[in-house]
């Protein structure tokens, strides 16, 4: 998840189905007000279950002018979602907000793309141990810092004691470095260099701006290897553009294009058909607005009508580069909530969603201090969530979240579109209200 997400020190048992599926009798019905602003228009659905936490957060945020919209998409088994949703894709206009607007996704990315590298495992094309270095050979002699985010003269490199592996790119502890992490030179040589990630604006925001792209993933995965490292592979988690070289691996393996790719083994079988890593002018009206959080003001920093995402991006980011509605997200986490099947389709080995959703952690990494502190890391996702221990999923920038709990089956996503994630605990509070919606 971006690093804005919460450690989520709460309690981490598991529920079971029975609490799961525990629905609040009485509160079915609960009102779709359609036409009423500030009334959520689904609150129940996910064969019976009731969300009226979740719509009273919804309602809050959006009532309070916190945000312009909230989309809520929760599922369960075979069960249809439910929908709970506030606001307008944009504020002041016409167009509420729904299971098909379409949301900036940014790092629930990373999820899917840590599947697409589980789905070449299984075919044998790859391996989870073997050396990036065999796939991309600029990778065979990296230079690491003796001293994180310092000097990257040659007074403070020395060379990688071990490869970095594929494992590695999975679960953030290649030592890869961040440009939206550091703060020292290595981020200032990554932008000179293009090797930056996740666009925002065509409006160069400062607190926002992230340089320059290169123009393709081949490139982008060459000038990284240029780059030191910032610790030691296989030794620490830290949040990084393993991802992103991932995407380059898969296209190299997988013998096409990475966004090709994607569209041919998870969204096209997964019926994801609105999930781009460019918006077609065709659907650009129900591309939400992107907002900056400014002393409590929502100024529009990527507006659907003159969108960085309308237009194609230097290449496709695999750590963020996805917009995506909910209803499509829903789909991607009911096909591993299926552990590889959708709808009676086998879109994934079984064996391959197991093994991406357990924690592959090298078990020498430190995660003191990190994000996942307490918790596993599997392939570009957390394992565990504040309600459970066998969670799966991860968060993006802009204020999303969408997360399949596999003991019980559940699905859960959060739509929202604002920055810096920092600014509203959203990611917490969407957990809470789910515990306390499954008590009811």
């Amino acid at each position: 998840m971006d690093p804005d997400f919460s450690r989520l020190a709460q309690s981490r048992r598991k529920l079971s189905r029975r609490e799961l599926g525990r629905a609040s009798a009485g509160l079915g019905a609960a009102a779709a007000f359609l036409g009423w602003p500030g009334m959520s228009r689904a609150v129940t659905g996910n064969g019976g279950q009731s969300w009226p936490a979740l719509a009273d957060m919804a309602r809050e945020y959006v009532s309070q002018g916190r945000v312009a919209n909230m989309v809520a998409c929760m599922g369960r088994d075979e069960n249809a979602p439910a929908i709970i949703a506030e606001g307008r894709d944009t504020r002041g206009m016409r167009r509420r907000s729904d299971a098909d607007s379409l949301y900036r996704i940014y790092s629930m990315t990373k999820p899917i793309t840590g599947m697409a590298a589980m789905i070449l495992i299984a075919e044998g094309k790859l391996d989870l141990d073997q050396p990036l270095a065999e796939i991309l050979r600029k990778f065979s002699d990296m230079q690491v810092q003796k001293q994180y985010d310092g000097s990257i003269g040659p007074e403070n490199l020395e060379p990688a004691e071990r490869p970095i592996l594929i494992r590695h790119l999975l679960t953030h502890t290649a030592g890869l470095a961040y440009s939206i992490i550091q703060q020292g030179p290595i981020s200032d040589l990554m932008r000179e260099r293009g090797v930056v990630t996740g666009q925002i604006s065509k409006v160069k925001v400062p607190q926002l701006d992230r340089g320059e792209p290169v123009p393709s993933l081949a490139e982008f995965a060459d000038r990284l290897a240029e780059i030191p490292l910032i610790y030691q592979p296989g030794t620490r988690w830290s949040y990084s553009t393993g991802l992103d070289l991932l995407g380059r691996v898969i296209e190299v393996v997988g013998g096409q294009p990475f966004d090709l790719f994607l569209k041919d083994r998870i969204f096209d079988p997964c019926g994801m058909e609105s999930t781009f890593f460019r918006v077609p002018e065709s659907e650009t009206h129900r591309l939400t607005t992107s907002y900056f959080v400014l002393e409590g003001q929502l100024l529009p920093v990527d507006p659907p009508g003159n969108s960085i995402f309308a237009e194609t991006p230097p290449f496709p980011m695999g750590g963020s580069g996805l917009v995506s509605s909910p209803r499509d997200y829903d789909r991607f986490l009911k096909m591993i909530a299926g552990y590889g099947a959708l709808d009676g389709l086998r879109i994934m080995p079984e064996a391959a969603v197991r093994l991406g959703t357990s924690n592959l952690l090298p078990e020498a990494a430190d995660l003191s201090g990190t994000l996942v502190e307490g918790l596993g890391f599997g392939a570009g996702g957390r394992i565990g969530w504040s309600g459970g221990n066998t969670g799966y999923g991860w968060g993006g920038a802009a204020g999303t979240i969408g997360f399949v709990d596999l003991d019980s089956g559940m699905r859960a996503g959060l739509f929202t579109q604002y920055m810096p994630a920092y600014t509203y605990p959203v990611q917490d509070e969407f957990e809470r209200a789910i515990i306390q919606d499954l008590a009811l």
